[in-house]
């Protein structure tokens, strides 16, 4: 009787947890490495994975440009292989954690209040879990403050406000020739990894959705249509006043993720698809259409210059995305100069991502391009961030999982253009567990840069 119940079992749950971590990777978020651990050890399929998924010896990345000195110490390699940040407003330099009340959430956003002091607002990813039949994903924020070292929610005890994002209707034919993904859709709704970004006058919240052009595609939507924005004399009328689905110039991918949007010296919008290992970018339109690609302009030089300052990637496991969204930032010190097309670049930062060992690690490069076109890149980071606080797991093999995803200027007011000496609020994920944020100078992000010129 008890082999025969435990039979039944395997073959409801097997299914479902297949299912789930099917509809979780379509965002490749940290939620996919832990269903996929978690199914793995509760089907007893870990030695089949280990197979797609080969073991690292220690102290042998696949990556020579992230390779640990000959002879270091477990957790002290990073200091050769990385340049590390450091946090402004933290007595020991550490990023500081950031608290969603008494509710778990990930991929962590951080913009100042528009008109509170010392104030910020933070939004991030929640979903409803496996309990849930449907898998409803919500995008929860709240006015936070700084508490003890932590950015956390105004009201700790309860639960951030659900972000009234509407779920978007696609078109689920469009699923049926993706791999794995043939009616997901019904089980996974509401909006995905999001980015709350400011533009040169108004704050945006990107995020992925079921799309009307592909499979699973990206929205835009003005926030101060999502939450109390708390500023009278602004009106919320205008472009993106509503969800809008983005397009690009084609084709279209079966799941298009991790785009940023970038304005140029004239405050235009544009949406960069990809960075790696070709560029795609276009003139953004307020219905969402977009114009040619502009990449083809400039790309021998940039493709040169990614080749050279990032890292060759083996056949599997290892891959490269775009991760914040961007600012455009003046290289001199507020009030030296004025911004100008020699003087003046949008900056965003892409991740290295890791999969070894049923755990993630991706390591982050910023990426400078002229704000102007045909908008080439300049420079890139000729070594990843490490953020100070970020340890080493235990035997020293590999580090925490930091993932980043939104990057603001502090000050209220700055919106989308700043100076060397403005700081940044970075925030991200770690793990699977929590969310961190570190305020950095922006001179501090791009000291490291190597230049294309010299390539």
């Amino acid at each position: 009787m008890l082999v025969r119940d435990i039979k039944r079992l395997v073959l409801v749950v097997g299914p479902v947890l297949f299912l789930l971590f099917l509809g979780a990777s379509l965002w490749d978020s940290e939620l996919a490495f832990r269903l996929r651990s978690h199914a793995g050890e509760f089907l007893g399929t870990a030695k089949m994975l280990e197979a797609d998924y080969p073991h690292r010896r220690p102290y042998e990345p696949a990556s020579g440009h992230n390779a640990a000195p000959s002879g270091a110490a477990p957790g002290h390699g990073h200091q050769e292989t990385h340049r590390e940040i450091f946090s402004l407003s933290t007595a020991d330099k550490k990023y500081f954690p950031i608290k969603f009340g008494n509710q778990e959430a990930f991929n962590p956003n951080i913009i100042p209040h528009p008109t509170k002091d010392n104030t910020c607002i933070i939004v991030g990813q929640k979903a409803t879990g496996p309990h849930d039949p449907k898998f409803n994903f919500f995008e929860v924020g709240c006015e936070a403050v700084f508490i003890d070292g932590t950015l956390r929610c105004l009201d700790d005890d309860d639960m951030p406000a659900i972000l009234p994002v509407a779920p978007t209707v696609g078109l689920p034919l469009s699923c049926e020739n993706e791999p794995g993904i043939a009616g997901m859709l019904g089980l996974n709704i509401g909006p995905h990894d999001a980015r709350l970004l400011y533009g040169p006058t108004k704050p945006y919240l990107l995020f992925g959705s079921n799309s009307m052009f592909t499979c699973f595609g990206m929205w835009l939507q003005d926030f101060r249509t999502l939450m109390d924005w708390d500023a009278a004399d602004e009106t919320t009328d205008g472009d993106f006043a509503r969800a809008t689905e983005l397009q690009r110039p084609p084709p279209f991918s079966g799941i298009e993720k991790n785009w940023f949007i970038f304005w140029d010296r004239d405050d235009t919008p544009h949406v960069h698809i990809d960075t790696f290992p070709t560029r795609v970018m276009a003139r953004l339109h307020p219905d969402g259409s977009v114009g040619k690609d502009l990449s083809r302009y400039a790309a021998e030089q940039d493709e040169r210059c990614l080749a050279h300052y990032l890292p060759p990637l083996p056949p599997r496991n290892e891959s490269i995305h775009q991760a914040t969204n961007s600012l455009r930032v003046t290289t001199c010190r507020r009030g030296d100069c004025d911004p100008g097309e020699t003087n003046t670049v949008i900056v965003t930062i892409i991740q290295h991502k890791k999969y070894y060992d049923y755990h993630g690690e991706y390591e982050p490069y910023v990426v400078a391009f002229r704000d102007g076109t045909p908008f080439e890149i300049v420079g890139i980071s000729e070594k990843p961030l490490w953020i100070h606080g970020r340890e080493y797991l235990p035997g020293g093999e590999a580090s925490e999982m930091f993932y980043l995803v939104s990057m603001n200027w502090k000050e209220r007011g700055r919106n989308y253009h700043g100076y060397l000496d403005d700081e940044i609020l970075l925030a991200f994920g770690i793990e699977d567990k929590g969310s961190g944020g570190v305020d950095v100078r922006a001179g501090d992000l791009l000291a490291g840069l190597g230049r294309c010129a010299e390539v």
